[in-house]
């Protein structure tokens, strides 16, 4: 009798995390854990390995490895404890492994994730910037080495599921017109340029529909979020800038949509709840039941559509500038915007500013191409290095 599928969960801590181990204790006969890893959350983490009891659990840093080590045999466990970069990697890439759900927010995510698309995984994939920093190599990757990649933001799931089961090779071989995907607008939406200067982070954090990760939550806010997934979206269903729609839909129902030749426009609905599309991740091309209401269509009432406000919210017109200019240009986009989102969430930069420091960092880094990863992390590391320096010249 062979065993259920081993699933290694990158980033357990975190809400992609958390509702990934919530839809796999509800089916303990179909999965396995076999890894968990967080950054520095070593109380949840110990909370999950007591749950779940995983073969392995990773930590960032030595200290905080040592502290989980001595408490996990206290409490009589035999989960083994590794910490750094190289040990996500080889929980991604292991042999006994089947799935990674890949959920390590920003540029972190890269190393491990592309790791298990190179080991031939089913890589969940929930860290956008992967593929915003590395699209080319990433997706040359995943069919070198057979892996199946399967995306789990909703936006991106939902289009997945709009689509004909294969559909590479461009959108109009397979009668596609153009790929419409959803934003909610975020906390801020039909705000002006003036008004967003004040917002604090306590109120860029509030999202009104989706519970997420303080970082995710800033990104939804600036719609940024939604320029990484518009540059996520083309990498995946090998799409053009141009072929692809920002609707903002505030009530979160319909997840995004595709439209064809013939007119027809498929959308994929439900409840907004990550779960949903991380069960459909899991158990493809099954379904299983992921914890989530139905959707009752009588309570929602209405579907509202507007277009973005790029002028409030310049960060959606330079992630697709970004795209379009190509190579290394998206992972300097990303790079700005991580250090940018940093100096907000810690008082050091004003709301309305995150999208200025975002295009002097693109203005200072020319775009170079982004053939080997080798010069993609330097172009991100130099981004890094321009946007501390914008924040100091301030």
């Amino acid at each position: 009798m062979s065993l259920p599928p081993s699933v290694t969960v990158l980033g357990a801590t975190g809400s992609i995390g958390v509702s990934t181990l919530d839809v796999l204790a509800r089916h303990p006969e179909r999965y396995r854990v076999h890894a968990l890893t967080a950054h520095r959350s070593r109380e949840t983490l110990l909370a999950q390995c007591r749950t779940h009891t995983p073969a392995l659990a990773v930590l960032e840093g030595e200290g905080d490895a040592a502290w989980l080590r001595e408490r996990l045999r206290e409490a009589g466990l035999a989960t083994e404890v590794r910490c750094g970069p190289e040990a996500l990697v080889e929980v991604s890439e292991a042999p006994e492994v089947d799935v990674v759900m890949a959920a390590i927010v920003g540029a972190a995510g890269l190393l491990p994730t592309l790791a298990a698309v190179r080991a031939g995984k089913r890589v969940l994939l929930a860290n956008k910037e992967a593929l915003v920093m590395s699209g080319s190599l990433f997706m040359e990757a995943v069919e070198r080495h057979g892996a199946t990649l399967l995306p789990i933001d909703s936006e991106h799931n939902a289009i997945y599921q709009c689509l004909p089961a294969e559909h590479r090779g461009g959108l109009s071989r397979h009668g596609v017109t153009q790929l419409l995907l959803t934003a909610s607008g975020g906390p801020f939406r039909g705000w002006s340029r003036q008004a967003l200067a004040g917002v604090t982070p306590e109120q860029a954090c509030a999202h009104p529909n989706w519970s997420m990760g303080r970082k995710i939550s800033v990104d939804s806010a600036t719609l940024m979020n939604k320029g990484l997934e518009l540059i996520e979206a083309c990498w995946l269903f090998d799409a053009h800038p141009s072929q692809i729609q920002v609707v903002v839909h505030p009530q979160s129902v319909i997840h995004s949509m595709a439209a064809y030749a013939d007119g027809s426009v498929l959308a994929q609905l439900g409840n907004p709840d990550m779960r949903t599309p991380i069960a459909y991740g899991l158990s493809w091309p099954e379904r299983i039941d992921a914890g989530v209401e139905a959707l009752d269509l009588f309570r929602v009432a209405r579907l509202d559509f507007e277009p973005a406000d790029e002028s409030a919210f310049p960060c959606l017109r330079l992630a697709r500038e970004a795209m379009e200019d190509g190579g290394t240009a998206p992972a300097v986009l990303n790079a700005a915007n991580e250090i940018a989102v940093e100096a907000f969430l810690d008082g050091r930069l004003g709301f309305a500013e995150i999208g200025e420091l975002v295009s002097r960092v693109r203005e200072a880094c020319p775009f170079e191409p982004a053939n080997e990863l080798d010069g993609i992390l330097a172009a991100d590391a130099r981004a890094r290095r321009e946007a501390w320096a914008w924040l100091g010249r301030r």
